[in-house]
């Protein structure tokens, strides 16, 4: 059984897409289809249901999917660690960011490793923290520099790096910002724009609002801080932005009982080995945690 054939098979699988996976494993679509015939052909069955453009696993693919997870995992996982054998810091590393901290907190460090590790091949992919850390449970990526999850995830080692303390802002000319002491009840007869629901971002909003029996009057979401920043910026709502990011655009509202803080750092498999050049990239993370 050819081990490109089942990557692709995973990766149709994981995306539902033909066209998705070809994306992920940088080849064409057409190269995907033929790595899934030729693996339907050696089975002796079809794996995937084609209804016009839906791709959804038949009861062959659903049984070939956990094994076929555990050989790629474990094929992978042994190239790396033969490869550690060496020593050499070399090679393509994969990991994920989030946008924010890949704009505000990485640059410094990626011009670090750069300069220290110049043989490897950064491939780095911009996506938000929740699919990143999916992306390392499915051994897509080696490692990923995101806001930790909110609640410990099986098979997941996450380690905080920075403490990323939240602001409430609203624009200059907002009713709020001539308020004395607002209160969270006060922020919910507003309307707000937050990070899509699910994100770890806005659960720690969500759940500051719950602790006071409130819930937030959410207008519109997006999961860019930029693109949120301005939305507040011209009076379309409030919301919780990172301290880092305040400026004269925005107007911090202090709510003397309320503190939100979020955890951005390094998320890695529990149970697999790390590339030289994964460890290489780990090493400057905590190097940069215990500053």
């Amino acid at each position: 059984m050819d081990i490109s054939a089942l990557q692709a098979f995973l990766a149709v699988a994981d995306n539902a897409s033909f066209s998705q996976a070809a994306e992920r494993l940088f080849l064409t679509q057409p190269a995907v289809s033929k790595r899934i015939a030729v693996l339907e052909a050696e089975l002796g069955t079809p794996l995937f249901d084609r209804i016009g453009r839906q791709v959804g696993l038949t009861e062959a693919g659903r049984a070939l999917l956990p094994r076929a997870r555990r050989i790629v995992d474990e094929l992978e996982d042994s190239r790396r660690a033969i490869a550690n054998l060496s020593g050499r810091v070399e090679g393509r590393l994969s990991f994920g960011t989030s946008h924010h901290i890949g704009l505000h907190r990485l640059p410094p460090l990626l011009r670090a490793y750069h300069q220290r590790y110049p043989q490897v091949a950064l491939d780095i992919q911009f996506m938000d923290s929740e699919q990143a850390c999916q992306a390392v449970l499915r051994g897509e990526l080696e490692l990923a520099v995101v806001t930790l999850p909110t609640m410990e995830l099986p098979s997941l080692d996450a380690h905080t790096v920075w403490r990323d303390r939240l602001a409430v802002a609203v624009a200059a000319g907002h009713t709020l910002a001539g308020k004395n002491r607002p209160t969270l009840r006060d922020l919910a007869q507003w309307p707000a724009i937050m990070p899509a629901h699910g994100t770890y971002t806005r659960e720690i909003v969500e759940a500051a609002f719950r602790r006071e029996g409130l819930t937030p009057q959410v207008s519109m979401s997006t999961n860019y801080l930029e693109t949120i920043k301005m939305l507040v910026s011209v009076g379309l709502g409030w919301s919780v932005l990172p301290q880092t990011m305040l400026d004269e655009q925005v107007t911090a509202l202090r709510l003397p009982t309320l503190r939100l803080e979020r955890q951005l750092g390094l998320v890695t498999h529990t149970d697999r080995s790390l590339s030289n050049a994964a460890r290489a990239m780990q090493q400057l993370l905590f190097e940069e945690a215990g500053r």
